[in-house]
C-alpha cells in the first residue's frame, strides 16, 4: 500500500484541517493507501495517494472517504471536501492552501469544537393530499368544487386544485420549521434549511451543535419539539457528521 508522497503522484484530497503534531491515520485511505497531512503554517490538507487518474464514485470509494472524515472528527472538526477533488501533487497542494488560507482559517475557527446534525421532519400519513384535504378547509372546498362526484373534472380543474395543495403544503412546511427552528435555537449554534426531499418531508434541516452539547441539549430539544406535534409527524435525528452544511470549500487551484 502506498505512503507519502510519490514524485508526480497525485494526491486525493479529504479535508483541511489545523495542523496537527504526528497525526498517525494509518492505511484508511481510498485504494487502501496511507492518508497522511500536507501542511501549509497553520492548515493542513488531509490527502492520500493516488496514481489512477479520475476516480469513479463507487460505494467503496465513498465509504473510504466518509470513514477518513469520521476519523478525523475523533480529534478536530475538519472541513470536508467534496468527493472526488484530485491534486496533481504536493506543489499543488500547498498552492491551494496558500490560495485559500485565510477562507480555511475563518471556517476553521468558526466550526472549531462542533459537529454537524440531521433533523428530518416528515409526515406520517397514508396519504398527504387527504391528510391536508382533512386538516385545511380551504383545500376540501376546492376538492369539493373541482374534484366532485357532480361533475368531470377538467385538466384546469386538476391544476387549479394541485397549485392550491402545492401552496398550502409549502405554508405548512414553513409555519412547522419555524416552530421547530424556535425550539433548537438555544441548542445550534447554526440551523441551515435544506430542501425537502420527497412530498412528505416537513423539513430536512443541518444543525452545527457544540460537541459537549450534542448528548444533552440538543437531544432534550429535539424530543421537546417533537410533543409539539402529534402522531401524524415523525422525527429522525442523525449525527454527528463533518460539517458538510456549514463550510464553502471553494478549492481555488
Amino acid at each position: 500500500m502506498g505512503g507519502k508522497a510519490t514524485k508526480n503522484e497525485g494526491k486525493y484530497l479529504y479535508a483541511v484541517i489545523p495542523v496537527a503534531e504526528n497525526p498517525s491515520y494509518g492505511n484508511i485511505g481510498i485504494d487502501g493507501e496511507t492518508v497522511y497531512l500536507i501542511a501549509d503554517n497553520q492548515v493542513a490538507a488531509v490527502v492520500s495517494n493516488f496514481s489512477n487518474g479520475k476516480i469513479r464514485p463507487e460505494r467503496r470509494h465513498i465509504a473510504a472517504h466518509q470513514a477518513v472524515l469520521k476519523r478525523l472528527m475523533v480529534e478536530e472538526t475538519p472541513l470536508p471536501i467534496s468527493f472526488g477533488v484530485i491534486a496533481e501533487g504536493a506543489k499543488e497542494i500547498h498552492r491551494i492552501l496558500s490560495l485559500n488560507r485565510k477562507s480555511f482559517a475563518e471556517q476553521l475557527h468558526r466550526v472549531h469544537g462542533k459537529v454537524e446534525m440531521g433533523l428530518r421532519v416528515a409526515w406520517d400519513v397514508p396519504n398527504i393530499f387527504e391528510y391536508l384535504v382533512n386538516t385545511h378547509a380551504e383545500i376540501r372546498a376546492a376538492r369539493d368544487q373541482f374534484l366532485g362526484k357532480s361533475r368531470v373534472p377538467t385538466q384546469e380543474d386538476k391544476i387549479e386544485v394541485g397549485r392550491l395543495f402545492d401552496r398550502v403544503l409549502q405554508e405548512d412546511r414553513e409555519e412547522h420549521t419555524d416552530r421547530v427552528e424556535e425550539i433548537l435555537s438555544s441548542a445550534c449554534s447554526e440551523i441551515k434549511r435544506n430542501v425537502p426531499r420527497t412530498e412528505r418531508d416537513v423539513m430536512n434541516l443541518a444543525c452545527l451543535v457544540k460537541r459537549e452539547a450534542v448528548d444533552k441539549d440538543f437531544e432534550t430539544a429535539i424530543f421537546e419539539a417533537a410533543r409539539v406535534f402529534d402522531n401524524n409527524f415523525i422525527f429522525d435525528f442523525n449525527g454527528p457528521w463533518a460539517p458538510h452544511n456549514f463550510v464553502d470549500v471553494e478549492l481555488r487551484f
